[in-house]
């Protein structure tokens, strides 16, 4: 039987009842905290596991300080933002299952409490930095991101069952902001705390939050409802190594010997392996996910959108701060707040692209926000060592609130496609698309342009390279701009098919 609540509030209800007609006694049921108050809540959660998806980029400099490496490194570096991302990507779609099944309250506790762990061997794993026990850290980092992506589909899918479907766009606005506004604050909290204490503080001080937000969840949300079924482990596993080469792939530099053969190999790998995970999807009688959720118009649409502004923001969050360590030399509170300056403006823009979707439906925000940040990167692509203000903070703002508004429609697109037994589902995997995005972004990233850096560079001391690539790094980056440009007016046209129920 689907949807059934859980044994003991049945119990609870019977006893009510019963106690009641015989004039006995009447034991209170916990009264059901308001909308307002269970959304606050899961927002700390997700707001918490959302700042450690960029607390790293304003503490990088004294990363690669502690592990000893250099410019010349960030290809490696790099794993631990790809790391990240592809921990949290997998682990949504398979999570946003579970939790239809095994109820989303209850998954939302065990995936912060995952995410606590992760935390706590980052910590211990820094606490011995070195480039030899980088694969240590690495892993540490995506068993963090378990934790931290599993937490977003099930309290996504807490707010969805609270709010009613004309009150929802709203809600996802909100709870977007907290996943944008954790990715804001991270770089500068990141560089706060690696400036002014021990940057693996970052990742201690989230062992104290998690009990204050599980304390929390226990005592205002209570446990929702379940859906029978069984849960594909394989298919989740064949999408994850599938990700994983995917993204191996993508990464090769070309420039070194037999990259091309080890390229080949890797994405043929992936390509075999996604192929045996659409046909799992469509044979299995419990698959990760339905295809048919895809025959909706408004459902692919909105994900295919979100593949490539993924893409797009990737570029953002890691050429901003690379640009501004290795030709501004900026310090890290200084770098950070340069980010900050575009990653702020993605809540608000959230609020208000929830605003827009709840007035217009999905496309118009949607459409808007691709120019804005469109047009921010084009900005962008023109700038000099020398930039200042007020351009600077004009450019990455405009920038910053076009991928803000196009949270809440692209969010509640999906939701309102999905059927009740599969808005788990549903929200992890729009969230995955994006991560997916990103990957695929930073990985093109570090093949073409690493690659092309490495070649350039060859036989070349540090003190040469602080002079003579000057010229070829800026070069770089205003391409890296004008390319993310290029892939939010491609994303227009996928967003053209975003229609709602009313418009």
């Amino acid at each position: 039987m689907r949807n059934l609540p859980q044994d003991n509030e049945i119990l609870r209800f019977a006893q009510n009842d019963i106690l009641t007609k015989h004039g006995i006694m009447r034991i209170p049921s916990r009264r059901t905290a308001s909308p307002n108050l269970i959304l606050l809540v899961v927002c700390v959660g997700i707001f918490v596991a959302a700042l450690d998806q960029t607390v790293i980029y304003g503490a990088m400099s004294d990363i690669m300080f502690d592990l000893h490496m250099n410019v010349t490194h960030l290809d490696q570096v790099s794993w631990l933002v790809s790391g990240y991302l592809l921990g949290y990507t997998f682990t949504m779609p398979l999570v946003g299952r579970i939790s239809d099944a095994y109820g989303h309250r209850r998954v939302y506790i065990i995936s912060m409490l995952v995410f606590m762990a992760g935390s706590v061997l980052v910590s211990m794993s820094m606490l011995f930095a070195s480039m030899e026990n980088f694969n240590c850290i690495l892993a540490a980092r995506v068993v963090q991101a378990i934790g931290g992506g599993a937490v977003v589909p099930a309290g996504m899918a807490i707010v969805g069952d609270t709010y009613p479907e004309k009150r929802r766009a709203i809600a996802m606005g909100v709870i977007g902001a907290a996943v944008e506004g954790g990715g804001a604050l991270g770089p500068l909290y990141g560089a706060s705390i690696a400036q002014y204490m021990d940057w693996r503080w970052i990742f201690w001080i989230n062992v104290p939050v998690g009990i204050a937000v599980i304390t929390l969840i226990l005592l205002k949300v209570r446990p929702s409802s379940r859906t029978s079924m069984k849960i594909d482990y394989q298919g989740g596993l064949l999408l994850a190594v599938a990700l994983a080469l995917l993204s191996l792939g993508l990464s090769q530099q070309l420039q070194r010997s037999n990259a091309e053969f080890y390229m080949t190999g890797l994405l043929a790998s992936s390509a075999i392996l996604f192929g045996l995970f659409i046909r799992r999807l469509a044979k299995s009688p419990e698959p990760l996910f339905r295809l048919s959720m895809f025959r909706h118009a408004a459902f692919a649409a909105a994900n295919s959108t979100h593949l490539f502004i993924g893409g797009a923001l990737i570029i953002a969050l890691v050429v901003i701060p690379v640009m501004a360590y290795s030709l501004m030399e900026l310090s890290d509170i200084e770098v950070g707040l340069r980010l900050a300056r575009l990653t702020f403006a993605i809540p608000v823009g959230a609020v208000i692209g929830g605003l827009l979707c709840h007035r217009f439906g999905y496309r118009i925000p949607t459409a808007l926000g691709l120019v804005a940040s469109g047009a921010g990167f084009f900005l962008m692509s023109r700038w000099t060592e020398g930039i200042s203000e007020p351009w600077l903070t004009v450019h990455l703002a405009i920038c910053g609130l076009g991928f803000g508004f196009v949270i809440a429609p692209i969010t509640t697109a999906v939701l309102d496609s999905a059927g009740e037994g599969d808005r788990g589902i549903a929200s992890a995997m729009v969230i995955a698309i994006r991560m997916i995005g990103m990957v695929i972004g930073l990985s093109f990233m570090n093949s073409l342009g690493m690659g092309h850096f490495h070649t350039v560079a060859a036989g070349m001391s540090m003190e040469e390279m602080e002079e003579e690539l000057r010229p070829f790094a800026l070069s770089m980056f205003q391409d890296f701009f004008l390319a993310a440009a290029i892939v939010c007016a491609v994303a227009i046209l996928p967003a053209m098919w975003m229609r709602s129920k009313r418009h």
